[in-house]
């Protein structure tokens, strides 16, 4: 039984991410899971999920909207019961958190 809810969750894991990567940054054309910006995604026994970002710089345009945008999708997708973002500045987001996929997308690669 704990073997399947092993599996669960991490399919579910990675369909939470699958829907982070709907949701791009407004000045990059990247996704914000390819920038770099998700640090983690934990999801309790509940389905609860709390995912822990950070942001481009700390006064970025969309500091209030981007987490609240990362929130609303994943808590709405069937499987969830509860979803929380958390922001940190700690590590501070650099260029090298990026994927390559990222960086060639920005013509960095």
């Amino acid at each position: 039984m704990e073997a399947d809810t092993q599996i669960d969750m991490a399919e579910l894991g990675e369909k939470i991410i699958a829907v982070i990567k709907t949701i791009y940054d407004p000045e990059i054309p990247v996704d914000i899971y390819e920038l770099g910006l998700i640090y983690d995604v934990f999801i309790n026994e509940d389905r609860e999920v709390k995912i822990l970002m950070t942001l481009t710089t700390p006064n970025c345009p969309v500091a209030e909207s981007l987490p609240m945008e990362v929130e609303e999708k994943v808590k709405s997708m069937k499987m969830i019961t509860d979803a929380e973002v958390e922001i940190t500045f700690d590590p501070p987001w650099t260029q090298e958190l990026m994927s390559d996929e990222a960086k060639l997308e920005l013509g960095m690669l």
